[in-house]
């Protein structure tokens, strides 16, 4: 059986040491009395939260899965799910992150990003229950009238009720401006709805008492493509005037997809027959909602992929320590033992360091993401505000393609480790890799990731938010570029930021000639920009821990950190170089195939 501890010490360094979020959230009035020991304290309790009510859930609710009652369409989850999260809402983590004015406790979205990468390490499947309706909270919060608020926010926020995201259909997957779905108006400026919805997941269960569901579709006189969808709520059970629960809504659940992964999250087939629903923003303009959701989801699906690596690496490794094979090449290390543990073998020790590394990376992007998300929606200064957004969309489909695509790495390699026995249920690690492999799919593909990280982010702009980041990097490498014991940490970032500048220009110029070529160079350029964010992050821990070091701070913590970052950098950092080799090889190699593909 797995186990999972907290990686408690690590996120107080990153919130702490690395970007002092308590000194960063007293700039924002809302946070002002915000500090490190009430970040500690939640984060704390959030841990045994994670370990001792969803993670003993994890296997079995795998095993068990969802199951659905064809004549009633009524979904059951796996035994303790219902109950995990009434204690989940009873301890009021449901509203952690919300705003006071709908019963939330406004805490910091850093806070909740950390509270759900524990959650997500414990039972992945069971926190997309309330994980997917943080994003229809915000997609209300943006775009609803002050009345959908009123009435549907108090209840998402306590978490009595539940969100789900509506969005695809069977024919479209990914192309929404495809989709079928249509909404009649009706005269008390309501409208019908009536249509299919695959891959809804959390579209029904048993765990809260309603489900808000946030459906696309299209109106009567709605123009082609993306640009005649519309958004709308619709109710699992309408809700009356004075908020109690009504009839049931015409929308339920016609079937349970069978899947790979992730098997006690309840993935619908949704019907929607004459289903009653309410406007979200403009008329054909649901695009804009859908963003808001979209946008939250691709950073808790980033999470979700750190949590697994986090989970996987902790158990992999006390594996290596535990588990005798063969001596080690270079002499026998347990003399009192038959055979040496295999961490003293080196590709062992490549395989969990890289899921090592991978880990504290993307905790410090996701740590790094969560402010930004702050500064954006909550910061006294315009500009302030402005910059954080632009920085933050550039960094959302990195955190989730390149989170998610190293997850994939980590988990198997920390399935290698195990042996034959990795292969195996009952020691959970092969679980790990089914439930990850999905992130790479669902909120957008990673292809579809890189295409909007080159092509809208930074070719859109010319370039513009790609420089704002070279300005952090810029800044680190002044400040340090003298320090010789910073150099190896230093001098590779630097190098990649100044070939990241011509690389840009030059795959914008192939672009401009024939628009394959950025779709040829997309997921390529996505991983090395991707290391450069993280070799951005491992040089800033790798400062702090120089620091604390040459002040005679004794804590092997520091000490390990700069190993992990040496071996990143030796190790992981380099595969920049080849990256940028194969986008440059263009889209001719691809595209002019048609014998190859026939």
């Amino acid at each position: 059986m797995p186990t999972y501890t907290p990686p408690l010490r690590d996120m107080q360094f990153v919130l702490h040491e690395v970007f002092k979020v308590a000194d960063e959230l007293k700039q924002i009035p809302k946070h002002a009395d915000m500090d490190a020991d009430t970040i500690n304290a939640v984060l704390e309790e959030g841990g045994k939260f994670a370990t001792e009510v969803t993670f003993p859930l994890n296997i079995s609710g795998d095993a068990e899965g969802c199951t659905i009652d064809q004549a009633t369409h009524a979904v059951t989850t796996p035994k303790g799910f219902k109950e995990a999260y009434a204690q989940y809402i009873e301890g009021g983590w449901a509203a952690l992150g919300c705003d006071p004015e709908f019963g939330g406790q406004g805490l910091p979205y850093v806070v909740n990003t950390m509270f759900y990468e524990m959650l997500n390490s414990a039972n992945q499947a069971w926190t997309m229950y309330p994980g997917l309706t943080h994003g229809a909270y915000a997609a209300l919060e943006t775009h609803g009238t002050p009345e959908q608020k009123a009435t549907y926010l108090p209840k998402m926020t306590s978490g009595e009720w539940t969100g789900s995201m509506c969005l695809t259909e069977p024919h479209c997957g990914t192309d929404l401006g495809l989709m079928r779905t249509k909404a009649e108006p009706q005269a008390d400026g309501t409208y019908k709805i009536t249509g299919n919805k695959i891959f809804i997941s959390a579209g029904e269960h048993d765990m809260a008492e309603n489900i808000i569901h946030l459906v696309l579709a299209r109106l009567p006189d709605a123009p082609p493509g993306i640009k005649g969808i519309s958004l709308f709520i619709v109710p699992k059970f309408h809700v009356n005037q004075d908020g109690s629960i009504g009839e049931r809504n015409g929308i339920y659940c016609g079937g349970l997809e069978h899947k790979m992964g992730i098997k006690a999250s309840a993935t619908c087939q949704m019907v929607l027959e004459d289903a009653v629903g309410t406007l979200v923003g403009q008329p054909h303009k649901g695009m804009q909602g859908m963003f808001v959701m979209m946008n939250a989801a691709r950073l808790g699906v980033g999470n979700q992929s750190l949590g697994l690596t986090e989970v996987a690496y902790q158990n992999a490794l006390a594996y290596a320590k535990d588990r005798l094979q063969m001596r080690s090449l270079s002499g026998t290390k347990a003399k009192d033992k038959p055979a040496d543990p295999i961490i003293v073998h080196p590709d062992v020790r490549k395989m969990l360091l890289t899921a090592k590394a991978y880990a504290e990376g993307g905790r410090a992007l996701q740590a790094f993401c969560a402010m930004l998300l702050e500064k954006e929606h909550n910061h006294p200064d315009e500009k302030t505000r402005k910059d954080a957004g632009e920085l933050l969309a550039l960094l959302t489909p990195i955190a989730k393609a390149f989170l998610t695509d190293n997850g994939h790495t980590a988990t198997n390699a920390c399935m290698q480790v195990f042996g034959g026995h990795g292969f195996i249920k009952e020691w959970g690690m092969e679980q790990f890799v089914r439930d990850n492999r999905i992130n790479m799919i669902y909120e957008g593909t990673n292809t579809i990731q890189s295409l909007d990280l080159l092509g809208r982010k930074i070719l859109g702009n010319n370039g513009a938010t790609l420089k704002k980041f070279g300005k952090l990097v810029g800044a680190l490498v002044q400040e340090e570029g003298v320090n010789e014991k910073m150099a190896e940490f230093i001098n590779p970032v630097a190098y990649l930021a100044d070939q990241m500048t011509k690389f840009t220009t030059e795959l914008g110029f192939r672009g401009m000639q024939n628009p394959d070529e950025v779709g040829a160079a997309a997921v390529d350029y996505l991983r090395v920009a991707g290391h450069l964010v993280f070799g951005y992050f491992f040089a800033r821990m790798a400062q702090v821990a120089l620091r604390e070091i040459a002040a005679g701070n004794q804590d092997p913590f520091y000490q390990a950190k700069l190993q992990t970052a040496r071996f990143y950098f030796a190790k992981l950092f380099p595969e920049t170089a080849t990256l940028m080799r194969t986008a440059r090889t263009g889209a001719k190699v691809l595209m002019d195939t048609d014998l190859a593909l026939a």
